[in-house]
């Protein structure tokens, strides 16, 4: 059929299968920010799930949301090594500057260019990421030293700026799981004090299953500032719906038996009924209906574009004894597994081989769904490694 009118390509018109199921999350968030945006309190958001299962979508969902109502939104995806401080620091000058385009809000919007300008000389931030030199520190805000007090001040002050113009802030965070156990720890006492003051301002994050228990260790009264999430494969009639609307927007319908094929590769995963749902369709005979044969013919050149791409891009770093160890995952079949059995699986010890299973949590390909396990982040990556490694 034709490619151009192919719905299961990004940003094709019809509602993509990596947002189908997840209108109770962005109704929860519609609602959250109608609240703030009236002085209520309400809480920010954590998406946590598997690679693939869409959050990294409803978080650009978040985003219009957002903007819909007039809020300043701002995005980062974290990686290795990533620096909350400069991240927050920039985004709070944007905030300032899109908050402030008018003579009337001049004197509070320099106020908060002077908060900034402290955290930004306590923090020896480059002159790039905060403010122009000739705005001066706003003595004893954002100077203390204490990065969870100082952060505290940025946002109860652009929070304030945005109250006063009856807007609001939204910051998005996407691998989330990358932030350290202290810049965690001072964004939520930092949102604290903004919920505490009933300010339009909200962080959303997305991260790996291991998130949930990071922001926990970070700070026990995180469940308090935050609703929780966990996105998950779709169910059957959810995974029907990823695959006919689309088609149904161009008038094209797919046959119960193809739909079970496609439904059974994919698992329920979201990203992966759009692969198929792409291929399927580019070479499908068409003109108005997807058989059986279209989609047998489709899947292994949806399985080549995952490996080559999706799967692929997540192994070209890793060191030869990683691989060793992804390996002896795959052998064990579906996880979660005991650590102790993938250090049997490898003839060694659960000691000489923990730097391995450390560095490829760290890595974010593998994480720990209770103490003492290990899995897998990537869904059907045990196959991949079975196929390539």
């Amino acid at each position: 059929m034709d490619p151009v009118r192919n719905p299961y390509n990004p940003g094709a018109g019809a509602r993509p299968p990596t947002l189908v199921g997840r209108d109770s999350e962005l109704e929860g968030f519609q609602v959250a920010v109608q609240r703030l945006s009236i002085g209520r309190n309400d809480r920010s958001v954590l998406l946590s799930g598997l690679r693939g299962v869409g959050k990294t979508v409803l978080l650009a969902e978040f985003g219009v949301v957002a903007q819909q109502h007039q809020w300043v939104y701002q995005h980062v995806e974290a990686s290795e090594g990533f620096n909350l401080i400069d991240t927050m620091a920039l985004f709070v000058r944007n905030a300032i500057m899109r908050l402030s385009p008018g003579k009337r809000l001049a004197a509070s919007a320099r106020r908060a260019l002077g908060v900034l300008r402290a955290f930004q000389v306590r923090w020896e931030l480059p002159e790039g990421i905060g403010v122009t030199a000739d705005v001066s520190p706003r003595v004893s805000w954002a100077d203390s030293g204490r990065l969870e007090t100082d952060l505290g001040d940025l946002f109860s002050e652009v929070g304030q700026l945005a109250s006063e113009q009856q807007r609001g802030v939204l910051f998005t965070i996407d691998e989330m799981q990358y932030l350290s156990r202290e810049h965690l720890g001072a964004l939520i006492t930092a949102l604290h004090r903004v919920n505490q003051l009933q300010l339009p301002l909200m962080v959303a994050g997305a991260g790996l299953p291991s998130l949930l228990a990071a922001v926990g260790d970070a700070r026990s009264y995180a469940e308090r500032l935050f609703s929780f999430a966990t996105i998950n494969n779709l169910t059957q009639h959810e995974a029907v719906d990823a695959l006919v609307l689309p088609a149904q927007h161009e008038g094209v319908q797919w046959t119960s038996r193809a739909l079970e094929i496609a439904i059974e590769a994919a698992k329920g995963y979201p990203y992966f009924l759009q692969e198929i749902g792409k291929h399927t369709w580019e070479l499908a005979s068409g003109p108005i209906k997807i058989t059986s044969e279209d989609v047998e013919v489709a899947l292994p050149v949806a399985v080549e574009a995952l490996d080559s791409g999706f799967f692929r891009v997540r192994v070209d770093k890793v060191t030869s004894a990683e691989r060793r160890y992804l390996t002896a995952m795959a052998s064990l079949g579906e996880g979660p597994h005991n650590s102790g059995d993938v250090a049997t699986a490898l003839g060694k010890t659960t000691a000489q081989v923990n730097q391995f299973r450390d560095s490829l949590i760290k890595r974010g390909l593998c994480y720990s769904p209770r103490h003492g396990q290990i899995d897998f982040t990537v869904p059907m990556f045990g196959d991949f490694v079975t196929r390539h490694l």
